[in-house]
């Protein structure tokens, strides 16, 4: 199906104020890392606990979520997020879609299913990983598999959603591999990246907030690290930005503090006005 279909019925709640939401602005293993010793995951500032990535964005006619992390039921209930009512994906990882199960409640209050707005590449993995949701076999009982419904989107054509229009922007997420991030008015949210062509770079200005992936203060070969983040923060110019996917070596109040004055480090639970949508 294409992304022409209506994402909104009576079960939607407008919000009146839209704002951004960071559900999870950890690196796939989270932080703090399993088994791990170090200053960062035996930290106890708050802001240093971080799930894996993920934003909910409160628009005029309801919450829209990018990506379904692992972590999503706890992240929802943190933020006493109540309803969820169409879901948008950057990519196929597993730290980006294997909580996509815990949206199984939701087509109970929306009288629908709920909506999944994403690429080709990423409806086949859903498919084969979540199987059970698209089996022909009757169900045992109501809610026995999350109903969904998948909206084809593709790397150039905006498409509506919850009264937004959101534009794609493909990122090279290491020489092989591309994922969308995405704008909504003078919003954009990439993550997962550590490469943005210049076609894709044009899709980015004039910004007032800027998400952006900074995995760690070393390279990476898939990810952005701090420096080339600030970089690529300095190049586009938005009036603010905000980092994300951050790793264990990241300890939030001296970077933070390191940092400019326009750039700030990004946490679980970080609530931030959403600027224009049009």
């Amino acid at each position: 199906m294409t992304a022409t279909a209506d994402s909104t019925n009576a079960a939607s709640t407008a919000n009146s104020i839209p704002e951004v939401i960071f559900l999870g602005t950890g690196t796939s293993v989270g932080v703090p890392a399993i088994g791990c010793d170090c200053d960062v995951c035996q930290s106890t500032d708050p802001r240093n606990n971080r799930t894996r990535c993920s934003i909910l964005i409160r628009l005029p006619e309801g919450n829209l979520l990018i990506d379904t992390p692992p972590d999503l039921r706890t992240q929802l209930l943190r933020e006493k997020i109540k309803l969820v009512h169409a879901v948008v994906f950057t990519h196929e990882h597993a730290d980006h879609i294997y909580g996509l199960d815990d949206v199984r409640l939701f087509p109970f209050r929306l009288g629908r299913p709920v909506p999944l707005y994403c690429r080709a590449d990423v409806e086949a993995r859903i498919r084969t990983s979540y199987d059970y949701a698209f089996s022909q076999r009757e169900q045992t009982h109501a809610g026995s598999r999350p109903q969904l419904e998948i909206l084809s989107i593709n790397n150039d054509d905006p498409f509506e959603v919850l009264g937004a229009r959101v534009a794609p922007v493909p990122l090279k997420h290491g020489p092989h591999f591309e994922v969308l991030g995405f704008r909504l008015g003078d919003f954009a949210y990439c993550t997962d990246t550590n490469h943005i062509s210049e076609s894709s770079k044009d899709r980015l200005r004039g910004l007032d907030t800027l998400v952006l992936d900074a995995l760690r203060f070393t390279p990476h070969p898939t990810h952005f690290n701090i420096e080339e983040a600030l970089e690529m923060i300095e190049e586009l110019a938005p009036r603010q930005a905000f980092l994300t996917h951050l790793g264990h070596d990241i300890d939030h109040g001296p970077v933070e503090a390191s940092l400019p004055d326009h750039v700030h480090l990004a946490y679980d639970g970080l609530r931030l006005p959403m600027p224009s949508i049009a």
